[in-house]
């Protein structure tokens, strides 16, 4: 059992500190073998990554990851119709989803199929209005404006019974990775990593990469038949910023092809070759180098924000536009829209967080909230927070005419989008799907108590984890170490997230010189730390800290504290220095 970390303490967010374990003799054995530093060694050996995966997790390259896209069920089908579309030059539509993997992965199929010669439509379907998935009146729409072909990016799979409706004027092809409920659609190409009959074992991926292998078989197609002889061939390279986007801001985990895909889409991303991307890292005041943190902190919240409270097809438009001026344009009104955003998120959150403090109080394994007025479009993030804070798995629904839209976040290692489709089956769902972390739903008010009765049973499980979740530590840093240098070396295992966390560290015993609020919201902290006995000096920063016990006591506390938190290089007009992100803190009073 892994050793608590500054003894049995438990930090200012409640949580229990742990050391993370690393097996000593494959650390040492990667330093020898790779010539790194044996801190590299041992942060590998901690994630689990063996001897003879270290050196292609530090350089991931996609010749070495990259499956054969014919390996997923039905691709060569989907590559074969895109393809004859292509030389047809048929009217392809592209029906997507609201959130950022839909419009990365929207945005892909458009840009590639324009490319190609297609006359390309797209559409989005509105969160409030439509719902999530292929709707009838939308599909008849685009066969009317003269679509033969529709493919559906990042929805489809639950559409069984909507494409009976369009059946004779367009075929359609299912680019998704939602779990599987009840029979596939019986349509031209379900391309699909979790469909049943699919054991390619790339499950993990999100539909921006399943576009991204669909355009590596349709070009191989393309190919094969001489299409290239007399006209260049797309690049599809170039839109690996996309599949980055979207793998993390789907939060799918950094491992095997997905580390591939986002360690070169954001060499991509850095050359800021697409306008959109570029004037919306600019609107967000993101100036270093883009990593994942910047793809889920900064890009994908504010293009979240348009399907969520705007129009649902601006974040589309932004990615696939070539103007930028138009790009800048759509940037600072996604900029604009997310922060209306925050403010219909930060009106719900109270309450919902009130009611879920009596829940888990009264012994529910998960949390169930509901409220009359709530925006439908921020219940994930109002679900999100409360899985945050109480360490459960939580569902939020917006209530309006007898129905109650919401959705749900969960805690590793409890699949609420298994359950969400049981409660679908049993009837007490109207919709519903999703994956193990996240998932969506609908259903009559009067069915909320027995949902939530199911959520308990289904999930039971998470009522033994504690009220917060420990915080696996890698190590123990004293200021003066905390280099550009130190930074740099941790940064070598970047791209962190899911599968892949990025190494959190404690400076122990340090003292603040200094804190104030800075940034467009004024929700980031910022404070300079020394070491308790004097010494060297250390910039740190915390977001999103207003209201966090951890933000008052770093404004107004002088005695000793632990922090943990990241370390990382810093760069500001062309000077690099080390900054620290402080995620958690323990103040030592005694």
């Amino acid at each position: 059992m892994s050793a608590p970390a500054f003894g049995n303490a438990v930090s200012e967010s409640g949580r229990r500190w742990i050391w993370r374990e690393a097996e000593a003799r494959i650390a040492a054995g990667i330093a020898q073998r790779l010539g790194v530093p044996e801190l590299l060694g041992r942060l590998l050996a901690a994630r689990g990554i063996g001897l003879d995966a270290a050196a292609e997790w530090l350089n991931p390259t996609l010749r070495a990851s990259l499956p054969d896209p014919s390996v997923l069920t039905d691709m060569d089908v989907a590559a074969a119709r895109l393809a004859q579309a292509v030389i047809r030059g048929e009217t392809v539509a592209v029906f997507g989803d609201y959130d950022v993997d839909g419009a990365c992965s929207g945005a892909l199929l458009v840009l590639l199929l324009g490319s190609l010669g297609c006359p390309v439509l797209s559409h989005v379907p509105d969160r409030l209005k439509e719902g999530y998935g292929p709707n009838a009146p939308a599909l008849a729409q685009l066969c009317d404006r003269g679509a033969t072909l529709i493919v559906c990016v990042d929805c489809g799979t639950a559409a069984a019974d909507i494409f009976p409706q369009i059946e004779g004027r367009a075929d359609v092809v299912v680019l998704d990775h939602h779990k599987v409920e009840g029979r596939l659609p019986a349509v031209a190409a379900v391309v699909n990593p979790n469909r049943l009959d699919d054991d390619s074992g790339l499950g993990t991926l999100c539909a921006g990469a399943v576009a991204f292998l669909a355009g590596v078989a349709v070009l191989r197609h393309l190919r094969r038949d001489g299409f290239f002889a007399t006209r260049p061939e797309p690049d599809l390279l170039s839109m690996l910023d996309l599949v980055a986007l979207s793998t993390v801001c789907d939060v799918m985990p950094l491992t095997g092809v997905n580390r591939a895909l986002v360690s070169q889409g954001l060499k991509v991303m850095a050359t800021r070759a697409r306008p959109g991307i570029a004037a919306l890292l600019d609107v967000a005041g993101a100036k270093d180098v883009p990593s994942a943190f910047t793809c889920g902190f900064a890009l994908g919240p504010r293009i979240n924000a348009a399907g969520r409270i705007g129009d649902p097809g601006m974040g589309l438009r932004l990615l696939t536009t070539a103007d930028p001026v138009e790009a800048r344009m759509l940037a600072e009104r996604l900029d604009e829209v997310n922060r209306q955003r925050q403010q219909v998120e930060g009106g719900i959150l109270e309450s919902a967080m009130a009611e879920a403090e009596r829940q888990i109080a009264a012994g529910n394994a998960a949390v169930l909230v509901a409220g009359e007025g709530w925006h439908p479009g921020v219940v994930g993030i109002v679900a999100g927070r409360i899985k945050e804070k109480f360490n459960r798995p939580a569902c939020v629904a917006a209530i309006a005419e007898g129905e109650a839209k919401g959705s749900g976040r969960s805690v590793p290692g409890l699949d609420l989008g298994s359950a969400i489709i049981v409660a679908r089956q049993s009837g007490l769902l109207t919709t519903g799907g999703g994956h193990a972390m996240a998932a969506g739903f609908s259903l009559p008010v009067s069915n909320l108590g027995r949902f939530h009765n199911l959520l308990n049973e289904r999930l039971s499980m998470a009522s033994q984890l504690p009220s917060a979740a420990d915080l696996l530590v890698d190590g123990s840093l004293a200021i003066t170490a905390a280099t550009v240098e130190m930074a740099q070396l941790v940064g070598r295992m970047a791209p962190f997230g899911a599968g892949n966390e990025e190494p959190i560290f404690v400076l122990p015993r340090v003292r603040v010189v200094r804190a104030d609020m800075v940034g467009k919201e004024g929700n980031t902290l910022r404070v300079f730390l020394d070491a308790a006995e004097g010494g060297a000096r250390l910039k740190a920063v915390m977001f999103r800290a207003k209201d966090k016990p951890l933000a008052a006591l770093l404004m107004h506390e002088r005695a000793p504290l632990h922090l943990a938190g990241y370390l990382r290089a810093d760069t500001w007009n062309g000077n690099v220095s080390p900054s620290f992100i402080i995620i958690d803190g323990m103040a030592l009073r005694s």
